[in-house]
């Protein structure tokens, strides 16, 4: 009988790299690049104090949970475009697109319908059949914008509540009884699509969606008040020695009731006090 053959991973199809788009606070992030450099997946780690799994008869230590999910390569791409595009000149992409310290970033032109997708966020030019591009900002706005709405409508779908409506509960999203506002899931959305641009550029996007910016609380309040300083000495307004005068007028002692006269010409003599039926009883020391 045949035995079948165990399929083993093609280790040269999926690889990590780790990238530092310029435009991310170059900070350098995981991502992984698989079927041969076409496709591009985003990977999260979920960590988790004292966790750990097992894995057939041993325990793996580790305990992380990783989260692996595709994403557009032309979210990494956009810094580099827009670094080169101080210039002002169209240029090839395989040369803006590179990284001494991180040289994997050139792999993501690889990427299925990176090159053909790259008319969203740049102008191009063909010159001599080899394509040049920069960096456009109107077409990338257009293109974050479709983000966006493509977002919005996942959102929906899922029944995700947004806004004042998201209610917390072991981590799970409840919808709200009442319908969400639209600008709710607008401003949802675009705070994850600002997860992977620039904050000038998520600014920018949002000004393009028509949407203001919150202000907080504090910048709505009037200024205070201060009193302005002077080197002129500080003169009273009112006269307050007259309260020193032997003519102020004393308020007079307000007048007992009945019982409180009746009680004043009571013979106190031998009488305790009230309150010394609740001080404490001091022992008698022997003699």
């Amino acid at each position: 009988m045949a035995t079948k053959k165990k399929r083993t991973s093609n280790v040269d199809n999926d690889s990590w790299v780790v990238i530092a788009p310029g435009g991310l606070e170059n900070a350098a992030s995981l991502y992984m690049l698989g079927c041969g450099d076409v496709m591009l997946y985003e990977v999260k780690a979920f960590e988790d104090d004292f966790h750990s799994w097992f894995v057939g008869q041993a325990v793996q230590r580790d305990g992380r949970l990783i989260f692996v999910t595709p994403l557009d390569p032309l979210f990494l791409i956009l810094p580099y475009l827009i670094k080169s595009g101080k210039e002002g000149k169209f240029q090839r992409v395989d040369q803006v697109v590179k990284d001494e310290e991180f040289p994997a970033c050139s792999r993501l032109l690889s990427c299925a319908r990176t090159l053909a997708s790259l008319h969203h966020i740049a102008e191009e030019k063909e010159v001599e059949s080899q394509m040049y591009h920069r960096y456009s900002q109107e077409k990338t706005m257009n293109w974050l914008k479709k983000k966006v709405e493509r977002t919005v409508i996942a959102l929906k779908k899922k029944n995700v509540s947004v806004g004042e409506g998201v209610k917390s509960s072991t981590y799970v999203r409840v919808k709200s009884e009442t319908d969400n506002q639209e600008e709710d899931f607008i401003r949802y959305s675009h705070g994850l699509i600002s997860e992977y641009i620039t904050e000038d550029l998520s600014k920018a996007l949002l000004t393009h969606l028509g949407l203001p910016e919150l202000t907080s609380p504090k910048e709505t309040e009037p200024p205070s008040k201060k009193r302005k300083l002077s080197d002129k000495p500080v003169e009273a307004g009112e006269d307050y020695t007259k309260f020193n005068s032997a003519d102020f007028a004393r308020k007079p002692p307000k007048k007992m009731t009945a019982a409180q006269k009746s009680l004043a010409k009571v013979d106190k003599t031998g009488m305790k006090p009230m309150s010394s039926f609740f001080s404490p009883k001091v022992k008698a020391e022997k003699k």
